[in-house]
């Protein structure tokens, strides 16, 4: 299957007088409809790939490609409508706007520079809602949600444009165990029934078990990659 995001020589630096460099000539692939996650120790440069890759940041050196589209060479506007349109986010803090309901903060990302949602947007997002198990309390302000409701809006609000990809950054980090394991679970679903390819950040090996590719990221490089049983077998080598 053909790889729907691809880092070519990919390396990062921070600073013009002192120089950081994060990442180190990677090379990186994501096959369409996979479910992959990535893990590294904090500082590993793993958020910063993720990032590279979501056009949220710029490589110093080397080529990045969504969809064989080349997006490190593209400019601002280019780059917005691709993001809004290929690609969802969901962060470890949920970014919901408090004053909004539930419904209206899925419904944000066609919001943003467009005109009032019609019939058909509110109906998906509604759907969305109900995928995500919380259709119930759509009209709640997000403040009166659970931490776990508030993931799953996060979680909606990330589909509502259909995107092919969905990156994902420590999505459930402030979760309790049964919050993460209904999310994972989620997660899984969306990625089986809508063909979404997802790239997951986490720390936690027990996520990193579920996901079909795990990638570890160690000094800003690729230093190995594993399938859930070559994973399991690797953390209990010395």
């Amino acid at each position: 299957m053909a790889n729907i995001v691809e880092l070519k020589n990919v390396s990062k630096t921070y600073g013009k007088i002192i120089k950081t460099t994060v990442l180190h000539d990677v090379n990186l692939g994501f096959e369409e409809h996979s479910f992959n996650s990535i893990i590294g120790a904090s500082g590993s440069g793993k958020s910063t790939i993720l990032n590279i890759m979501g056009t949220l940041d710029k490589p110093s050196t080397g080529e990045v490609y969504i969809k064989g589209k080349r997006t490190d060479t593209m400019n601002k506007n280019s780059l917005a409508e691709l993001r809004n349109k290929t690609i969802g986010f969901i962060f470890q803090f949920h970014y919901l706007l408090p004053e909004f309901t539930v419904l209206e903060n899925v419904l944000m990302p066609y919001l943003i520079g467009k005109a009032r949602p019609n019939e058909k947007v509110i109906k998906r997002a509604e759907e969305l809602l109900y995928l995500v198990g919380i259709e119930k309390v759509k009209d709640n302000l997000a403040t009166n949600l659970s931490g776990g409701q508030q993931q799953r809006t996060a979680i909606a609000r990330a589909l509502l444009n259909n995107p092919d990809i969905v990156l994902a950054d420590e999505p459930t980090g402030n979760l309790d165990s049964k919050s993460t394991e209904s999310v994972y679970k989620l997660l899984r679903e969306i990625n089986k029934e809508y063909n979404t390819t997802f790239v997951i950040i986490t720390h936690d090996n027990r996520i990193a078990e579920k996901t079909d590719r795990i990638i570890n990221i160690n000094d800003g490089k690729v230093c190995g990659e594993f399938t859930p049983d070559s994973y399991k077998k690797s953390i209990f080598v010395v």
